[in-house]
C-alpha cells in the first residue's frame, strides 16, 4: 500500500497508507487529516481539499485540468505546485508522496 504523508503548515507529518484508486483528499478524510475539509465530497466544486505538493512528485501526480484549475482560482495562497487533492488519484507510484495543506486552511 503506498503511504501519503500529510503535512500541515507547520511541519507535523502524518504518514498514512492509503488504497489505490482513492484520493488523496478521500485518504484524508477517512483519516480525520486537519486543513482537508472537502466541503464537495469531492467532486471538484469547491477548493477546501488545496494542497501543495511535494516539488519530487510534480510529475508522477499529473497535471490539473481545466476544471480544476477554476477551482483553484477560489483557493488562497496558490502556488505553482497547488492541487485539489480530490483530483490526485493514489497509485503505486505515488508512494511517498507529500503533500502540505497552506496555513489558511487550519
Amino acid at each position: 500500500m503506498p503511504k501519503i504523508i500529510y503535512v500541515d503548515h507547520e511541519g507535523t507529518e502524518r504518514p498514512i497508507e492509503a488504497k489505490n484508486g482513492e484520493t488523496v483528499m478521500e485518504t484524508a478524510i477517512k483519516n480525520s487529516i486537519p486543513g482537508i475539509d472537502a466541503d464537495c465530497g469531492g467532486a471538484c466544486a469547491c477548493a477546501t481539499c488545496h494542497v501543495y505538493v511535494d516539488e519530487a512528485f510534480m510529475g508522477k501526480v499529473g497535471e490539473s485540468e481545466e476544471m480544476e484549475q477554476s477551482m483553484l482560482d477560489f483557493a488562497e495562497n496558490v502556488q505553482p505546485n497547488s492541487r485539489l487533492s480530490c483530483q490526485i488519484q493514489i497509485t503505486d507510484e505515488l508512494d511517498g508522496l507529500k503533500v502540505t495543506t497552506p496555513e489558511s486552511q487550519h
